[in-house]
């Protein structure tokens, strides 16, 4: 018996995406409602705020646009900072199509816009072929979250005790670490990556060298840079 499909996507294959994203769903809730709040607070419209959301779709690359936005950042600057952030999903995107399974093309195309790390995680330790049903029950909770969770943060935020919003306020610290950390532990060039573009936007900032928008993608670029030369040169060093 073959099994039941809904809109060429086998529901086994969706039901599965769907329980293996609701982890994500849950833990997206205290960051979006956190962005909505802070939205809302940096005087964006709802209308700009949920177009965030669902368009854009990423939450560090989200909050960091929102800080510059107050900052009063150029508009040229704030979409290269976000390219350059948002650049390791060309690398996701690719070993995700490495080992998903023959299907269509305008399938891939819609599932890979739910790419985040998140998913790719999730998606990266599934046994077997990665199938578009998967990806679509997968990505489809996580995205769903993350919407409704920006607007119930716009629309209701305020309205949370002052304690719990202030705490919430570390939603995205607690995010990054929660990334960040485990990858520190295992690579010490992911390691010399952080401390260096940490120690470049401390010395743009602090001598005020550049303003804000460009001190963060410059400080990434010339990280990332100085860590292949000086990774490369060892392993030029090893062959010989």
């Amino acid at each position: 018996m073959q099994e039941a499909q809904v809109g060429y996507v086998k529901t086994s294959d969706f039901m599965s995406g769907l329980k293996a994203g609701v982890s994500i769903a849950i833990g997206y809730f205290p960051v979006a409602v956190t962005f909505g709040l802070l939205s809302k607070s940096s005087g964006l419209t709802l209308a700009e705020t949920l177009s965030m959301s669902l368009i854009v779709y990423a939450g560090a690359a989200q909050y960091i646009a929102l800080n510059l936005l107050s900052l009063g950042t150029g508009i040229a600057e704030i979409i290269l900072a976000t390219f350059i952030l948002n650049s390791r999903h060309f690398l996701m995107s690719a070993s995700i199509q490495a080992r998903s399974a023959k299907e269509p093309l305008w399938k891939k195309m819609i599932y890979a816009f739910g790419i985040t790390d998140e998913t790719f995680s999730v998606a990266s330790l599934k046994s077997g072929k990665i199938t578009a049903g998967f990806m679509f029950g997968l990505g489809g909770i996580a995205y769903g979250s993350w919407a409704m969770s920006t607007l119930l943060g716009y629309m209701f935020g305020a309205s949370l005790p002052d304690v719990l919003k202030e705490s919430m306020g570390i939603a995205l610290y607690a995010m990054f670490i929660a990334l960040l950390v485990p990858s520190l532990s295992k690579s010490q060039k992911i390691l010399t990556l952080a401390l260096s573009g940490a120690g470049f936007n401390f010395l743009f900032t602090y001598f005020e060298l550049l303003s804000t928008g460009w001190s963060l993608i410059t400080s990434a670029l010339l990280a990332s840079i100085g860590v292949e030369w000086l990774y490369g040169k060892r392993r030029g060093r090893r062959k010989v």
